[in-house]
């Protein structure tokens, strides 16, 4: 994996990719889950953007770890590695669940309804994993990012 893409490090861009792909692949598997309307429309599209997420989810873990050996260790930097580490498990459980609620939208009626409670509620154990652990991740990430520049602001602090 290369270091740096268009002359900028690669983690800050395929990360950008990573946070939008990945919850919204949780926005369709909640959908794809709950709402038969959605389940029509969305088809394969909510597996695949599931797929390119859990992709993306150890690139952007390795682009990281590239990085942190260009800018060093803090204690903010591990904080954010480890967070990330754990983001894997998750998008590989959303992936699961897309394809089974994808499947299950396939079937008739009656088996989808004897299957589709326990599939609605891993998707959203999944959906609301997935979710939290970005968000930790990404605060985690511009506190790393920002700590040291809004500390060595010109007033020496923000509010």
């Amino acid at each position: 994996m290369p270091e740096t893409l268009f002359g900028l490090p690669a983690h800050p861009l395929i990360v950008h990719a990573t946070v939008v792909l990945v919850p919204l692949g949780a926005l369709l598997v909640l959908l794809h889950a709950s709402w038969p309307a959605a389940r029509r429309r969305l088809g394969v599209l909510t597996p695949l953007v599931a797929l390119v997420g859990l992709v993306l989810t150890p690139l952007s873990t390795a682009s990281g770890e590239h990085l942190e050996r260009m800018v060093g260790e803090s204690a903010l930097i591990e904080k954010h590695s480890q967070l990330a580490d754990g983001l894997l498990p998750w998008m590989v459980g959303l992936f699961v669940m897309s394809v089974v609620v994808h499947l299950l939208g396939r079937r008739p009626a009656g088996v989808r309804r004897a299957l589709s409670v326990a599939a609605a509620v891993l998707a959203v154990v999944a959906v609301v994993g997935v979710t939290q652990q970005v968000v930790r991740i990404g605060h985690s990430g511009a506190e790393a990012t920002w700590s040291d520049t809004v500390s060595a602001g010109p007033d020496g602090g923000g509010d």
